[in-house]
């Protein structure tokens, strides 16, 4: 009996092959053309950071910057609805339009995670291999 209720049990179990542990997060990529990382750092980077500390149920802000490119992840706790992590991250972008150096463009990445963005793929060869390629 106690191997049936195992079975069952273990039937019953809703289980993923891999996880999802990736943290809510709102990834900010701002554009600056002809801009060394300092200069990305502390007219792009540092404005946004400022811009986007006070955001309620932040728990960190990391951020990178390169040449003409800022790229600022603001992580929310997990409890966080991620649309309204991504409103809220919108309109404090809205207000730091404004600081920003001409010509920079910043753009939200899409939802996605660490797992979501794996790709899997096959490649088929349907006796492509068996005949010799033939050009006209």
């Amino acid at each position: 009996m106690l191997i049936g209720l195992g079975i069952h049990a273990a039937l019953q179990l809703s289980v993923g092959a891999v996880p999802d542990t990736t943290t809510n997060q709102v990834q900010i990529n701002t554009v600056t053309l002809a801009l060394s990382p300092l200069e990305v750092e502390r007219f792009v980077t540092v404005p946004l950071e400022i811009a986007l500390s006070s955001l309620t149920r932040k728990e960190e802000i990391r951020s990178l910057s390169k040449f003409g490119l800022s790229q600022v992840t603001v992580i929310f706790d997990d409890q966080t609805d991620i649309y309204w992590a991504r409103q809220q991250v919108l309109e404090r972008l809205l207000e730091a339009k404004e600081i920003l150096p001409e010509g920079a463009q910043h753009r939200m990445a899409p939802i996605s995670t660490g797992l979501g963005e794996i790709f899997q793929f096959t490649v088929e060869a349907n006796g492509l291999w068996k005949k010799p390629l033939q050009l006209n």
